[in-house]
């Protein structure tokens, strides 16, 4: 049985996310020949102040970028 993780920034539409699921399941079922009902998906999402590149959280990188364009 399959469990694949993703983390992501929270934002996305439904509808991307069931995209996002049903492109994980086939891959797992066309890659290794998982049985669909045995493909398990976990999607957390995360605030962007909960991520962070190079010492910077996504939330501090977009108020910088919206200070510079005011």
């Amino acid at each position: 049985m399959p469990i694949i993780e993703v983390n992501m920034l929270e934002g996305r539409t439904p509808d991307d996310k069931e995209r996002l699921i049903q492109a994980l399941t086939d891959a797992a079922i066309e890659s290794i020949g998982a049985p669909r009902q045995s493909v398990r998906i976990i999607l957390r999402e995360m605030p962007p102040g909960h991520f962070a590149v190079g010492g910077e959280s996504f939330a501090a990188k977009a108020a910088a970028k919206a200070g510079g364009q005011g």
